[in-house]
């Protein structure tokens, strides 16, 4: 399972979509603070959206361990926040659970207050970390996503 955690990070890395969705199961569960709970296509679908609209993405991982069924992975990345051409240095602690030898659910922690800091500047320092913050957050990016995997 470590080689399928390297192979989702590195295709990350490289913008292939494609690689990252063959490491899900079709049942794959996504959570992050960004998108909230995603499932199967929409989860499929949001790398799809994000490594087409990445702007000077670089992607580092590291700390992978494995226990039988579940796995963890420290990643950080590196972009310009194309909404306000502000760039962002993520840190994400990620957690796995393994079926069928692809990864099933996949649930990505970071600090939004210190992401929406970087990404929104004084507007996010000022509201990244409430929870008003997170659900117009969220609804933006489910919007984007729709609007994405209907186009």
């Amino acid at each position: 399972m470590e080689k399928l955690i390297e192979t989702f990070y590195t295709a990350f890395n490289n913008r292939d979509a494609d690689t990252m969705i063959a490491c899900y199961h079709e049942d794959i569960i996504f959570e992050d603070p960004a998108f909230g709970k995603l499932q199967g296509e929409h989860a499929k679908s949001m790398w799809r959206m994000l490594c087409k609209n990445a702007k000077n993405l670089q992607i580092e991982f590291s700390d992978i361990k494995i226990h039988k069924h579940t796995g963890s992975a420290h990643w950080e990345a590196w972009y310009l926040f194309s909404k306000t051409g502000r760039s962002v240095h993520n840190k994400i602690d990620a957690q796995f659970v393994f079926k069928d030898g692809k990864i099933i659910k996949h649930t990505d922690n970071f600090d939004l207050h210190k992401w929406a800091s970087q990404a929104m500047g004084w507007k996010g320092k000022i509201l990244g970390g409430t929870r008003f913050f997170k659900k117009k957050l969220q609804q933006q990016t489910h919007h984007m996503l729709h609007k994405f995997m209907t186009s």
